[in-house]
């Protein structure tokens, strides 16, 4: 009997017990510590290589003092904002809905208030837009009107007879991380329209980049399409001829060459990269972009920022410094990056089997150049698979239609 009233008492008291229970879980959820311990460091606290992140959850709110001065960053038109929007949703979702880094968004001409409406609408995290001043857009007085009017005419690869192509590709070279926007950023995350992002982001990249200081992170390397930049590695050695003390001491410079010493055209693609902008501003830097443009690559030819970039990194950084995002699962158009046994495990929703770019001369050569310069007692070889020597993307482009 006794069990019994026991057992009734239990019952009878068990609703209010439940709610004493809840009430102390929720009391003790909104203490910072405990807050941040059950909402960030088992979610947000490893990075690929499992390095621990401590980092205050509370700055990640819009109005939060970031742990890192970054934004994500783009030149865009205002016909860009479809895919533009479908770019800041699959970003939010993945990341920057937890995290709240701002957007910074820049433009020949003024944007109207539709597309900021409709890139506000898809965020929490502050938006700011610009407008290109007219240095840093415009075809440079140096160079030669007629010249430059033969080679639109006659060029025969994409863009090739576009002044803003080339405009654009000056720009993202040497003047998007001077816009005063950008002045008081460390890190920005470079994004662009119409392009897929397949994995969740359970990390910051940008403390894992500032905490391993590193400089300079891709996830796609490809090889160039060579008509666009036929005296672009000339006028390089050029350059590091006359500027010897800039290169860095353990830099990639061997990934950048075929056997016989000549560029091989690897470079990786701008479309996403995150960068330490202290690179971008090094007197190394500047004077290298500096030097290209007195030189005319980029109209009397098609200089892309990509190459200008890429070339740039393996020169001025050392090997440690730059870092394969190979877990970002990312798509531009025609070319897939997925990391590997995506299909069938992890956050990632893409086919790994439609990804070669892992495989690829350029990726595999620069996992083992980084390796024998950082690594170079390793055990275990940086080769993945199976090296598959892609042409230029552009290629697909030139076909008949």
């Amino acid at each position: 009997m006794a069990l019994t009233s026991y057992r009734r008492l239990v019952w009878r008291h068990l609703p209010i017990m439940i709610v004493g229970i809840l009430a102390g879980y929720i009391v003790g959820c909104n203490k910072p510590a405990v807050r941040q311990t059950l909402s960030f460091k088992h979610i947000f606290s490893r990075t690929p290589q499992q390095t621990v992140i401590d980092v205050d959850i509370n700055k990640y709110e819009p109005n939060g003092v970031k742990p890192v001065k970054a934004a994500l960053v783009a030149l865009v038109r205002n016909s860009d904002l479809f895919g533009l929007r479908s770019t800041i949703r699959q970003i939010e979702d993945r990341f920057n809905a937890r995290h709240n880094y701002p957007y910074i968004f820049v433009n020949d001409v003024e944007f109207t208030e539709e597309f900021k409406r409709g890139v506000r609408d898809l965020t929490q995290a502050h938006v700011h837009f610009g407008i290109l001043d007219e240095e840093s857009w415009k075809v440079p007085e140096w160079i030669n009107r007629e010249r430059y009017e033969h080679v639109k005419s006659t060029a025969q690869y994409p863009h090739g007879e576009k002044d803003s192509y080339r405009k654009m590709c000056r720009f993202q070279s040497g003047y998007l991380h001077r816009h005063p926007l950008l002045a008081d950023l460390d890190f920005y995350w470079r994004i662009e329209p119409d392009v897929e992002y397949y994995c969740d982001m359970n990390y910051d990249p940008f403390v894992f980049m500032q905490q391993n200081g590193l400089k300079y992170g891709w996830n796609i390397a490809m090889p160039e399409f060579m008509a666009t930049i036929p005296t672009l590695w000339n006028t390089t050695m050029q350059f590091v001829t006359e500027h010897p003390k800039l290169l860095a001491s353990d830099s990639l410079w061997p990934w950048l060459l075929d056997e016989h010493g000549n560029y091989n055209g690897c470079h990786f693609w701008s479309n996403f990269e995150i960068v330490d902008l202290s690179f971008y501003r090094s007197t190394a830097y500047q004077t290298f972009f500096d030097y290209l443009d007195r030189a005319g690559g980029f109209f009397y030819e098609r200089w892309g920022d990509a190459p200008v970039h890429s070339i740039a990194a393996a020169l001025f950084l050392n090997a440690s410094q730059i870092h394969y995002f190979d877990d970002i699962g990312y798509f531009h158009p025609s070319v897939l990056t997925c990391p590997r046994d995506a299909r069938t495990k992890g956050t990632c929703v893409c086919d790994s089997n439609k990804s070669f770019v892992q495989d690829g001369m350029c990726t595999v050569r620069f996992l083992e150049v980084k390796q024998s310069i950082v690594n170079p007692n390793a055990t275990k070889l940086a080769r993945l698979g199976p090296v598959h020597y892609t042409e230029p993307i552009i290629h697909s482009m030139l076909s008949p239609q």
